[in-house]
């Protein structure tokens, strides 16, 4: 079994996490994740590449165990990740690579295809889509949360989260899969009063079922 290291790098003062296996004299292949998880789903496909590739896979921003700055000093968007993690593949020696993308890891693995071609030896695109028309109608619901944090557009998010319409309902799933989602949809529908009384809820509820299990 290849042995797979567990790494992180600063990058301009960011601190992104990663995962490396193989021959580091052996073509090399950049690991892109999707939403919402991070270079963990890689762990099973790693170990049957690494005696022919030299792979890593890092955590995108606000993913896994990579740095997640507030929204106020890093603009998440597919430019501000991709730029990253372009400079993420020249500290790492990444200098020519085989890139293979998922999701979330498609936007940003073709914007560094764009910036520097001379680089990308070939692309894997797995459920990644090169343009916003490829997303289905599925998506709809889901595009409120890409819009810009503006106090109207909080409102729309809280009516919707509160009723029982089709955004309410990827807000419940989006919970369920916790994380970056969780913590996403907290930033985006909640103000700081109702995520404090949220918590104090959640952790007089927990009391509750403690105190019960003690009789």
């Amino acid at each position: 079994m290849p042995t797979i290291a567990h790494r992180h790098i600063d990058v301009d003062g960011f601190n992104v996490f990663y995962r490396e296996a193989g021959p580091a004299d052996a073509p090399k292949l950049l690991l892109l994740h999707g939403f919402p998880s991070s270079s963990h789903m890689f762990r099973d496909l790693i170990p049957l590449l690494a005696d022919r590739f030299h792979i890593v896979a890092p955590d995108l921003p606000g993913f896994g165990l990579s740095d997640m700055p507030s929204r106020d000093s890093f603009a998440y968007t597919f430019d501000n990740i991709a730029g990253l993690i372009d400079r993420f593949t020249e500290r790492v020696g990444f200098d020519r690579y085989a890139v293979y993308v998922f999701d979330y890891g498609a936007p940003t693995g073709f914007r560094l295809a764009l910036k520097h071609p001379e680089r990308i030896a070939a692309i894997v695109s797995q459920n990644g889509n090169a343009y916003e028309e490829g997303l289905s109608d599925g998506w709809s619901p889901i595009r409120a949360y890409w819009q810009p944090p503006t106090q109207t557009n909080r409102d729309a998010l809280r009516d919707a989260h509160e009723g029982h319409d089709e955004v309410a309902i990827h807000a419940r799933h989006a919970r369920r899969v916790g994380g970056f989602a969780r913590w996403l949809l907290a930033r985006r529908l909640l103000p700081e009063p109702s995520r404090r009384a949220r918590s104090r809820s959640a952790g007089s509820r927990r009391q509750g079922k403690n105190r019960q299990k003690a009789r």
